[in-house]
């Protein structure tokens, strides 16, 4: 019997062999001596008598017996060598008594490297064992700025409150995201039952994840885990077992695969984007009569202005096809499981069609997609890297471009107020096109930034007490408490308050866009991309989804400037990004000559030149709008480092947050 495994055990390893020869790789098992002959290690740590996982053992500690195993621990030597015999014989002890002997092992950047025990590993591999007991000496690398290497320090900092093995990330951020997911603070150590379910979720994981053939994907199994327990929620992933892992990694592949391309997006810019296909791309059950729709809020619309304005769209809907359409709003949606409910509630009631409006909600809203694959849901949000959705939301600094143009022409003075709420992808492009348009007009303006949501301060008090007359403020009112403080407006010298202009989300004719084009019968290129890429649809003045409504008061000249503004930048003939622009500091962001691309505008982490003010840190926020910048912040981290204060503080807008 062993004599048999021994000779499939060959087999794989003369095919891995030959594998790695074909792709120009090392076919051996790597050697950790001649690894860290350049490699300069700044300290030796014994670790002592631990599980780890198979998966991690990479190579061997010494050269001695490296070529008897491929670089996947099978062995090459001959079935009837003193060195198969001795494999074999282990096999045996394994399958009838079981091998508790420790290895000895080193850990090196979160692999291990066998010193003594090779056969032992290369056994319990082909028996797809998930982990062994081994004596652990760590070599901990000298830090550097090589992203390896910040990488594998976060993973220090994580072993030392988890003392766990079972996962081994490749991109920052993530070892503190998965102790978030756990619902864990980031210095309090765990308990054994804390270890013993991620050990036992990390190994059903990898055992549906492998016969899924995952492991011929670029992305290594811990980011995928982390993927899947961001969609599914880990109380929930620590009591599946591998065959429900198996069930519901089948079920969310294409998101998957889609991290292992790159998590490409797709940017629909147009809703003219609408070509002759079947709609089965969108609802499977073909071209409706009636069209059942959820609108799904946080808070309610008497106490967010977001989600009014989400309303009012959902309402002008109900307006225009009458008859035709039946909606339905869930509000108060403001927890993880409030928000599932509301789905759920929503596909019970027979809603074909799901709008989530805010981006805390873009887990569920993957959640649910991916276990109703014929309900399409929509998730307010953008750059979201999911394809099981689609996400849109609105290229507001378009409107803000023209209101900084307003505010510089009515103003006297070369200093302009502009209130933002938090930093999240979009906003900093507002914030940045208003500064730009008011340039435009005075270039010696200044725009004086200051936040809303900053603990312990009062954005508005400090702009009137910095004698600014002229501010942008949030886009819409909240019914609840009404107040004339939005848009851009005026303070005058006897306290009274003149309301110039506001930007709008026109939330019902993007709507009205998507809901003609399902009774049209067609798909967009969104709808083609389903399952390939992840697709946002990000319209904006050529779609007549956004605008700019001026006071009547406002002199005639100013006017036709700005509507021949408008007008230039709907028919695509201006664009309020283009170069040159300069960002704090005089640092070139766009030269003559160009234009930002739509990704570069998403994903700024820079104010312009004549912004004054910075982005604040993630721990400075209050504890709402920090749940919302870690699901969307601009190089904001875990911690509260804002990376793109480096290059001169960036602010993100409030004015057309979700709140």
């Amino acid at each position: 019997m062993a004599a048999n495994d021994y000779i499939t055990a060959l087999k794989q390893g003369r095919r891995s062999y030959r594998s790695a020869l074909s792709k120009g790789e090392y076919p051996y098992l790597p050697v950790l001596d001649e690894m860290i002959s350049y490699t300069e290690v700044g300290s030796i740590e014994n670790l002592g008598i631990m599980d780890i996982p198979l998966s991690k053992i990479v190579g061997t500690k010494t050269v001695g017996r490296s070529n008897a195993f491929a670089n996947n621990f099978m062995p090459l030597l001959p079935e009837n060598s003193e060195f198969g015999l001795k494999w074999s014989s282990l096999y045996n002890h394994q399958v009838e008594d079981g091998i508790n002997d420790p290895i000895m092992a080193y850990e090196f950047m979160n692999q291990f490297y066998v010193q003594e025990g090779n056969k032992r590993v290369s056994v319990m591999k082909y028996l797809k064992t998930y982990s062994l007991p081994a004596s652990v000496t760590r070599l901990v690398p000298k830090k550097s700025d090589d992203q390896e290497n910040r990488v594998y320090y976060e993973f220090l900092d994580f072993y030392e409150v988890s003392h766990s093995y079972d996962v081994c990330f490749s991109k920052e951020g993530s070892y503190k995201k998965l102790i978030k997911l756990m619902g864990k603070k980031e210095n309090e150590v765990w308990s054994d039952d804390d270890r013993m379910n991620l050990h036992f979720a990390c190994y059903n994981f990898e055992l549906a994840y492998n016969k899924a053939h995952g492991n011929k994907l670029d992305i290594n199994v811990s980011d995928a885990f982390l993927i899947y327990v961001e969609i599914f929620g880990y109380d929930k992933v620590i009591d599946q077992t591998e065959q429900e892992i198996s069930r519901s990694l089948q079920k969310m592949w294409t998101e998957i695969t889609l991290a292992d391309q790159g998590s490409q997006v797709e940017l629909i810019q147009d809703p003219e984007h609408v070509k002759s296909s079947l709609l089965n791309k969108l609802l499977p059950t073909g071209i409706p009569d009636t069209l059942k729709i959820a609108f799904i809020y946080m808070k309610t619309p008497e106490t967010s202005s977001w989600a009014y304005a989400h309303e009012l769209g959902r309402l002008y809907l109900e307006q225009v096809f009458e008859g035709k359409i039946k909606t339905m709003a869930f509000d108060k949606a403001d927890t993880e499981d409030e928000v599932e409910a509301a789905i759920e509630q929503a596909i019970a009631s027979g809603c074909e069609l799901i709008f989530t409006t805010a981006t805390q909600m873009i887990n569920q809203s993957v959640r649910c997609a991916v276990h109703h694959p014929k309900v399409k849901i929509y998730n307010c949000s953008i750059k979201m890297s999911y394809s099981s959705i689609c996400t849109y939301y609105a290229r507001m600094y378009e409107s803000k471009f023209l209101m900084g143009a307003i505010a510089a022409a009515l103003s006297r003075s070369d200093r302009l107020g502009y209130v933002a709420d938090y930093p999240i992808y979009g906003t900093l492009a507002n914030i940045n096109a208003f500064a730009l348009g008011a340039k435009m007009i005075n270039p010696y303006v200044q725009i004086h930034l200051e936040w809303t949501k900053v603990k312990g301060m009062d954005a508005r008090e400090r702009l009137k007490q910095d004698g600014i007359l002229f501010v942008s403020d949030n886009d819409m009112i909240t019914p609840e408490s009404a107040s004339r403080e939005y848009g851009l407006y005026v303070k005058n010298e006897d306290g009274t308050l003149e309301n110039i202009a506001t930007p709008i989300w026109d939330w019902g004719k993007f709507y009205e866009q998507i809901i003609r084009n399902i009774f049209s019968g067609g798909s967009t290129e969104a709808d083609a991309q389903k399952g390939k890429k992840a697709v946002n649809y990000w319209w904006g003045m050529s779609a007549d989804v956004i605008d700019v409504i001026c006071s009547k008061s406002m002199p005639h000249g100013t006017s036709r400037l700005i509507e021949f503004l408008k007008n230039s930048i709907r028919a695509g003939a201006f664009h309020p990004f283009d170069g040159p622009i300069y960002s704090q500091g005089g640092i070139v962001q766009c030269e003559k000559g160009k234009s930002l691309e739509p990704d570069e505008i998403i994903s700024m982490d820079w104010l312009a030149e004549n912004v004054v003010g910075r982005i604040p840190e993630l721990d400075e926020l209050t504890e709402d709008a920090r749940t919302l910048v870690k699901f969307q912040g601009i190089k904001v981290d875990e911690s509260g480092t804002d990376k793109g204060a480096d290059k001169g503080a960036d602010r993100s807008d409030g004015n057309g947050g979700q709140g």
